[in-house]
């Protein structure tokens, strides 16, 4: 180790309070902004995952006028030609075809609108994990003729197992579309606002209710990588012509996408507020330092010890603070972050309404993507070495008589 990184160090341990200050400035910097940035985007997160997991995939073929009309006329015919074309791309993992409608649900006096999802129940459940939502009945099977419900609907019509609900719609070209159905289980969907409207059935039951044999409102696309999407969805749509088209999870929910993009926006004005805070933190404290040590300074110039080697030191004595303070909070943020993530915290009264108004689950997520750790660090560490220069700055301007009075 060359000799000033050596004396730099062990400079940092002949007063270990004032070195342990400046560290604890350092650390506790590096734990705020990752707490904050973590549980910033975890509540991304959370909405992106709610709306690809648990609705729409990432991407989804429908028929070119179905995303304006959102009309059952405009379907397009199921065909093994299609999902082969589909699934020919090789980032894509599984293909889940659906039917999607409104109906009027209906159980003694009480009705409710609700969406009717027709589904393939195993393609289904690899996607939304329905089945271990259900929370009382059982799962669909492929042959089912009955139907799974929301718990916030069942409570809503007071219905329980096997009850009976009534559906009436519009039909396939304005066919009339009635039928009395069994509940053979109740979920509890992640989406609060789906929770109080969602009605799934077996596609064939489905098709079968809107007269519409063997057509789809969408084919849902899941991919292997979801870094790989916008290629994918280049890809496939120049293989996927009229009638189809194809659609990823950010243009059909773009408002979404803009709401995280604004609240995003604002996060970043707030940790530059919370870095400024810090960086004056850390300067404090390294002014802090140097005034305390300017006699030992201005020993060490009067002894021969050039100038520029004692900002070296200085400077390799900032680093090594930094270089401490940011491992330390980033050690300590890593199991801390990842307790909080497997533990939300619950929210309660108007913030829990509000979230729930919104379609969320009333909880405060928290991210463990990596870049949540190693970009504070960074910003942190480097935070640290832009003040480093004030310390060369005070050994190169230093009055050598002041230094020895002091």
């Amino acid at each position: 180790m060359p000799t000033n990184l050596k004396i730099a160090w062990r400079n940092l341990w002949r007063n270990k309070r004032r070195t342990l200050i400046t560290v604890a400035s350092i650390f506790f910097g590096v734990l705020l902004s990752a707490y904050m940035t973590s549980m910033q985007e975890g509540s991304y997160e959370k909405m992106v995952d709610m709306v690809v997991k648990y609705y729409s995939g990432s991407m989804q073929v429908h028929h070119e006028n179905y995303w304006e009309s959102k009309s059952i006329n405009d379907t397009f015919e199921d065909n093994k030609s299609l999902r082969q074309k589909i699934l020919a791309h090789n980032e894509v993992d599984f293909l889940i075809p659906r039917l999607e409608s409104f109906a009027l649900a209906s159980s003694r006096e009480l009705t409710k609108g609700v969406l009717v999802l027709g589904i393939e129940p195993e393609p289904e459940n690899r996607l939304t994990s329905l089945k271990s939502n259900v929370r009382a009945g059982t799962y669909l099977d492929e042959k089912d003729q009955g139907l799974l419900i929301g718990e916030g609907l069942a409570n809503y019509l007071r219905l329980g197992v096997n009850d009976t609900l009534v559906l009436i719609s519009q039909g396939y070209h304005g066919i009339s579309a009635a039928g009395k159905y069994p509940i053979r289980g109740i979920i509890k969907h992640a989406s609060p606002e789906l929770n109080k409207m969602i009605v799934y059935m077996t596609l064939p039951v489905c098709q079968d209710f809107f007269s519409a044999p063997n057509r789809l409102t969408s084919l849902v696309i899941n991919i292997k990588d979801n870094d790989l999407l916008q290629r994918s969805l280049k890809k496939l749509r120049a293989d996927l012509t009229s009638p189809y088209s194809i659609m990823s999870w950010q243009e059909m929910s773009p408002e979404m996408v803009q709401q995280i993009e604004s609240d995003r926006a604002g996060g970043i004005i707030m940790k530059a507020v919370l870095y400024i805070v810090i960086g004056f933190g850390i300067l404090g404290t390294i002014m802090m330092m140097i005034a305390e040590r300017r006699r030992e300074f201005g020993v060490m110039v009067a002894i021969g010890m050039q100038r520029y080697k004692l900002a070296a030191i200085l400077f390799y004595e900032t680093v090594f603070i930094g270089l401490i303070g940011a491992l330390s909070g980033l050690f300590v943020s890593i199991p801390l972050l990842s307790f909080q993530a497997q533990n939300p915290i619950p929210l309660t009264g108007q913030a829990a309404q509000l979230m729930e108004d919104y379609g969320f689950e009333p909880y405060m997520f928290f991210s463990l993507a990596p870049s949540v750790f190693w970009h504070q660090a960074l910003t942190v560490f480097l935070i640290t070495l832009l003040i480093a220069l004030y310390p060369i700055f005070s050994a190169n301007r230093m009055k050598l008589i002041n230094a020895l009075h002091a």
